[in-house]
């Protein structure tokens, strides 16, 4: 009988993990090495801390964490890419076109 077992405690609801260098690192290296590379900031929701989708000209996409909307406006100024919110102006068809082509065709990618 496991009446007085003690409990774990509860851990409260949030992000998890917090932005770090090699989520950076990562954004960095993928605007050096893709053609075309544009920041749309994604907001907060209650699963996630911001978060920034890099998206180059074919389509190609990855999005990592970063430290709020501001920090998504500095990386993107420091590396002299343009940034939209993603509330705003919506994610760009070669986006869509991307994932549409990676589900028809999963060996090429």
């Amino acid at each position: 009988m496991a009446l007085f077992r003690r409990r774990k405690k509860a851990r409260p609801a949030g992000p998890d993990r917090a932005p770090d260098r090699a989520d950076l690192d990562h954004l960095a290296n993928f605007v050096r090495t893709r053609r075309g590379v544009e920041a749309f900031i994604e907001p907060r929701t209650t699963v996630t801390e911001t978060t920034v989708i890099l998206i180059a000209d074919d389509g190609e996409w990855t999005r990592r964490r970063v430290d709020g909307p501001e920090g998504a406006r500095r990386f993107a100024h420091k590396l002299a890419i343009p940034i939209y919110d993603v509330r705003l102006m919506g994610y760009p068809q070669r986006m869509r076109d991307y994932n549409e082509r990676r589900k028809r065709r999963p060996e090429l990618y």
